[in-house]
């Protein structure tokens, strides 16, 4: 009898088994669905994938640009200088970015729409929104020149505006009046996702913050994008004090000639115990938003180091290029390096070719772009060298 009782009680054991077996099977699966899994961000950083909102704010030197998604839907404001938009184009596609919702140019300073020409050809763009003021540069033309190619229209955005970025709102603060400086002519936005909100303001000085201060409109925002680079001529303490950040973006370049950011606007952003984060000195930064949390793909900048004034300027580490001035004039300037070669660059292909390459008179302007750099950079950016004067 009792080895009947022991055959009879396989058949269960069998059963219990097989039924644990089918639960951590439906457990892995649903884990597999990505009911709540992580992705890692371009520095390793772990973000939510249930974060349908991010901001990134790109390393271009000294200079903006910034990308913004919500819901699928995309909108970058600016992108560097003439030398940064194949930069700009290359972290898009890196972010699956296809088409662009929105394209703004803040203001025509050469540092902010300089790369927006190779942007505005290479990308698919619903609305570009512009300022009522134009420009004599080469950059501000270049842009135009793109923008009548893919046969887009301009639109200039009014105080009070809103739009939409998937369910993000977007209003616009200002230019309030128009004004002879470029900086104060800057589109001002307000971005609001649930109970997140940021500012961006471009280069934006005291006197178009002070007109919107007295607009009395709501300015409270959970992140802030310095104005101008941190800039003392921008933030202001009732502009600041009205903005109330948790959180200040500074992007500008490592040793700009301006010096930028100030000591004045570290010590204000100091004061109102805001986190710092800066392009010159981390890089890219990405916050992120759940709607209630922010979330950075970096820990802030602890330095509190103001920049220093007079240095020279190289806006890429190896590109001799750069904006002398705050007018927003670019040129070329001396360099003794003699490892830096001049190379002909195909911002279509994404090839670099020698000066004298039978490749070259093929290339369409458009596309075209010559700059003096090392190999190791270019290839470091994403070129490829010809395969006809290997370069």
């Amino acid at each position: 009898m009792k080895e009947h009782r022991k055959i009879r009680l396989i058949p269960f054991f069998i059963l219990l088994i097989l039924g644990f077996g089918f639960i951590f099977t439906k457990q892995t699966k649903s884990n597999q669905k990505g009911l709540s899994p992580s992705i890692e961000t371009t520095v390793g950083t772990k973000i939510s994938e249930n974060n349908s909102f991010t901001m990134h704010f790109i390393d271009v030197g000294q200079g903006d640009a910034t990308l913004i998604g919500c819901d699928g839907e995309w909108m970058l404001i600016d992108a560097g200088d003439n030398t940064k938009g194949t930069t700009v184009q290359l972290y898009l596609k890196k972010q699956n970015v296809s088409k662009l919702k929105y394209v703004i140019g803040t203001h025509p300073d050469a540092d902010h729409i300089g790369g927006l020409d190779v942007i505005i050809t290479k990308f698919d763009c619903e609305n570009i929104f512009m300022p009522d003021k134009a420009s004599d540069s080469k950059e501000y033309k270049e842009l135009l020149d793109a923008i009548k190619y893919r046969n887009y229209n301009i639109t200039v955005p009014q105080v009070g505006n809103t739009f939409s970025l998937g369910s993000a709102s977007c209003i616009v603060l200002g230019p309030i009046a128009l004004s002879e400086s470029n900086n104060n002519n800057s589109i001002v936005l307000k971005v609001k996702y649930k109970d997140t909100s940021f500012l961006l303001s471009g280069d934006a000085e005291i006197e178009e913050e002070q007109d919107i201060v007295d607009s009395g409109v709501d300015l409270k925002a959970d992140v802030y994008h310095a104005g101008h680079h941190g800039s003392k001529t921008s933030s202001v303490h009732n502009w600041l004090n009205k903005i109330s950040p948790k959180s200040v973006v500074i992007s500008c370049g490592s040793e700009n000639v301006y010096g930028h950011p100030h000591r004045e606007s570290l010590d204000a952003f100091k004061e109102i115990g805001a986190d710092v984060y800066r392009t010159d000195e981390q890089g890219s930064i990405v916050v992120t938003s759940d709607g209630e949390n922010l979330m950075w793909n970096i820990d802030s900048s602890n330095t509190w180091r103001a920049g220093q004034e007079g240095n020279d300027i190289i806006l890429d580490s190896t590109v001799v290029r750069g904006v002398i001035e705050e007018t927003g004039e670019s040129e070329v300037l001396i360099n003794n390096d003699s490892n830096l070669t001049k190379y002909i660059l195909n911002n279509n292909s994404l090839k670099f070719h020698y000066p004298d390459c039978k490749s070259v008179p093929k290339i369409k302007d458009k596309n075209k772009e010559e700059i003096l750099t090392t190999r190791e950079e270019l290839i470091k950016r994403g070129y490829e060298p010809c395969k006809i004067c290997n370069p």
